[in-house]
């Protein structure tokens, strides 16, 4: 008979709300967390009961942001090997102070307590929301935050050294946003299925550094596309499957890609090809309001570009949008939006991101 898994030991440095565990008092931790703590604490202890069991795996619940929620599960070799990934690419040793303000449920947050205890870092947790920031009275060198959770802590980034954003694509409104703070802040690529990011790209460069970022991959991580041009990922240490996506890309270099949207999203109008989240980033130089694109079937084109703004209806403003659409030079004459809804609040999905099927849905129909 196979000899049980051994799950190693906790990092010398390693703390949890400033207190320091082995895997034998994270048991104790756990069962009170679970039968006292608060809800986010729960999570927090079942998941600490899963990760020192003797079993090679841990069972993790996607998001649903591309399909529909599944559990799948994940080697604990593979989330030690991505923990350490992370500390090389961001230069986060031992003793970095790191904050936790992510459900336990997901991967993001459990993969926050699993750099804690393999890397030795000194872990605070806060409970989830969406302005968890707002809780916080001491400066961290490390956090990650949901793109909703940032346009709601934009005020407070000087509290985060570094910063990663993962979990939906960050808005062109939100990268202006953050582009003058101090704090260093990374949008990261990656899905459950890769234990979180294997890409990040900076979102405010230094001023000597103005070109536009592109994604750049973690260690031994290999990146290719399909005949769909679409992202294809090799990476034995964080996955014993090579991984499909359906995320189009333009690959730089071996090490490099520009992300172009997603294809579920891509609109065919006329026999172009039009990528939503390209065009949204360009009409966002000139509407500072929360924005997206989407076809509407149409019997010439097959699907025709509407722009949906964030906004109270009002002419004036309707004429001027119009009018500035047509001046701005970036967008090519396919991309010009036909037609122009405004909505006073987008419907959103449970992590605040914008449900443009929803929203076109309530507005047309």
């Amino acid at each position: 008979m196979a000899d049980k898994y051994k799950v190693r030991e906790t990092h010398p440095d390693f703390r949890l709300n400033k207190r320091h565990f082995t895997n034998a008092e994270l048991h104790l931790v756990a069962y009170s967390f679970i039968k006292e703590g608060e809800a986010f604490e729960e999570k927090v202890g079942s998941f600490l009961l899963e990760w020192i069991k003797p079993s090679t795996y841990v069972e993790v619940k996607t998001s649903g942001s591309t399909g529909t929620p599944k559990v799948i599960r994940i080697k604990k070799e593979h989330m030690i090997n991505s923990a350490i990934a992370t500390s090389r690419f961001f230069d986060l040793p031992e003793k970095t102070t790191a904050l936790l303000c992510l459900p336990a449920t997901y991967i993001a947050g459990k993969m926050m307590l699993v750099r804690a205890m393999v890397l030795g870092w000194q872990l605070d947790m806060v409970p989830p929301s969406s302005n968890p920031l707002d809780q916080v009275f001491k400066r961290y060198d490390f956090c990650a935050l949901t793109p909703f959770q940032l346009d709601n802590s934009v005020g407070r980034l000087h509290l985060i050294k570094k910063l990663i954003v993962g979990g939906g694509a960050v808005s062109p409104r939100l990268q202006k946003m953050v582009k003058e703070v101090s704090t260093k802040v990374y949008e990261t690529y990656g899905m459950t299925e890769t234990v979180t990011h294997i890409a990040a790209k900076r979102l405010n460069p230094s001023k000597n550094k103005k070109k536009s970022r592109v994604f750049k991959v973690l260690p031994n991580i290999n990146i290719s596309q399909d005949d769909r041009g679409c992202l294809v990922i090799k990476a034995p240490k964080l996955s014993d499957e090579i991984i499909t996506t359906n995320d189009v890309v333009e690959i730089l270099t071996y090490k490099k890609f520009q992300w172009k949207g997603r294809l579920d999203n891509v609109i065919n109008s006329g026999g172009i090809k039009l990528h939503p989240e390209q065009i949204e980033k360009k009409l966002s130089k000139i509407i500072d309001q929360r924005l997206f694109v989407i076809g509407m079937p149409d019997d010439a084109l097959g699907e025709k570009l509407v722009l949906f703004v964030e906004n109270e209806f009002s002419e004036d403003f309707l004429q001027k949008l119009e009018k500035e659409i047509n001046q701005l030079k970036s967008l090519e004459k396919y991309e010009r939006p036909k037609k122009i809804y405004f909505i006073e609040k987008f419907e959103e999905t449970h992590t605040g991101k914008i449900h443009r099927e929803n929203t076109f849905t309530s507005k047309v129909n």
